[in-house]
């Protein structure tokens, strides 16, 4: 069976979630490509990480905000690929154009100088805004399979939780405070000291910004509370999979774990673990069976005259060294093989009260730069 096929199953909805380069990214490109040319599937490969990874693993010059197509001529695609990178400023300014509840107040919040500068240079407001798009795109029926590449690790627990941060901000006490005085023109025996303070420290302009800001966004509560709220509920869908990339290095196995731990706490659907870069283990048994055979390498060793009879004008002592490096190597590969897997063992442990899977991807000699490449990764992934 077709790897990505496996690990996605009957999901119309797949985010992918894992440490910095451990190739979550390229994973989630792979998964993506390969289904969309096993079945007839409409696929949009969503990358929420403002990296640029996802354009140099498909090997395209760029990727905007709008969807686009992607050429599988020549790898018998029966779907369609389109790939998207997320725009904050052009994101936000859809969402103001469509919650507003007339073109006065958009007009105003697009111009208000707070509004320009969150949505520009505030992190927090790209983590919900990545969630509102992925909304968007997914409740537009324009695709059947949408693959999400999130932030690295905890980063993406933050656009993870984004909606409920949304929900929880319009019913706190902060943003009654900000618009209640502007709106009655009364300023509470609570409020008062806050904007006299603020006066002083922020100007009478700039704090001016900000009630006018919050004002015009409360009169949108409506639409972004229900939207969190319908976001928060797909998240949660059965239909929606988590799944988490990773090596089986120290570092990048403990954040994965606790991304599960995270994930699970949440009630998201965990699909499954791809352990990356693993070693082939037939691959290195083959090499040590031969390095047995090789035995102890010497300038006057069976190997090195047999090499030096068949390599005339060869150096003896150099052929030994080659070799003894060869055996180095292929002595460091077992040590890494038996660790790896050790630590699949565990993960395979961890993940059975859970009802998910572990999947591997083999260890590859190059960088992918190509759809051909993503196909044979994706199509490669193995559930062990």
């Amino acid at each position: 069976m077709n790897g990505a096929d496996d690990l996605v199953g009957q999901s119309s909805l797949v985010v992918v979630c894992g440490s910095g380069g451990v190739g979550k990214t390229t994973m989630a490109a792979a998964l993506g490509t390969a289904l969309a040319t096993t079945r007839d599937a409409r696929v949009l490969v969503l990358t929420v990480d403002p990296a640029r990874r996802l354009a140099d693993a498909l090997g395209l010059s760029g990727i905007g905000n709008e969807p686009v197509l992607v050429d599988l001529a020549g790898h018998s695609g029966r779907g369609t690929l389109h790939v998207a990178m997320i725009d904050t400023k052009v994101s936000w300014d859809a969402l103001i154009d469509r919650h507003a509840p007339n073109p006065e107040i958009r007009d105003r919040v697009l111009a208000n100088p707070l509004y320009r500068n969150l949505t520009e240079r505030f992190v927090h407001s790209h983590d919900y805004i990545a969630m509102e798009r992925l909304y968007a795109e997914y409740s537009s029926g324009n695709y059947d399979l949408i693959v999400v590449d999130t932030p690295p690790s905890r980063n993406a627990l933050d656009v993870l939780d984004a909606p409920r941060r949304m929900r929880e901000f319009f019913g706190s006490r902060l943003l009654k405070l900000l618009t209640t005085a502007t709106s009655t023109g009364i300023l509470s025996l609570a409020s008062r000291p806050f904007f006299q303070v603020a006066d002083r420290i922020l100007g009478q302009r700039f704090l001016g910004d900000i009630t006018e800001f919050f004002t015009l966004l409360r009169s949108m509560e409506s639409g972004f509370v229900t939207r969190a709220t319908d976001v928060e509920r797909t998240l949660q869908d059965e239909r929606t999979s988590f799944v988490v990339v990773t090596t089986l290095e120290t570092a990048p196995l403990y954040e994965a774990q606790y991304l599960l731990a995270e994930l699970a706490t949440r009630k998201f659907g965990l699909r499954g673990v791809v352990a990356n870069r693993v070693l082939d283990r037939d691959v290195v048994m083959r090499a040590d069976g031969a390095a047995d055979r090789l035995g102890q390498v010497t300038p006057h060793s069976p190997a090195v005259e047999e090499i030096l009879g068949a390599l005339p004008g060869a150096n003896a002592l150099d052929v030994s060294r080659v070799l003894s490096g060869a055996l180095e190597r292929v002595a460091a590969m077992e040590v890494v093989s038996s660790i790896q897997e050790r630590r699949l063992d565990q993960l395979r442990v961890a993940l059975e009260p859970l009802g998910a899977n572990v999947w591997v991807s083999g260890l590859r000699g190059s960088d992918i730069g190509d759809v051909g490449s993503l196909v044979e990764l994706g199509r490669g992934v193995t559930r062990t």
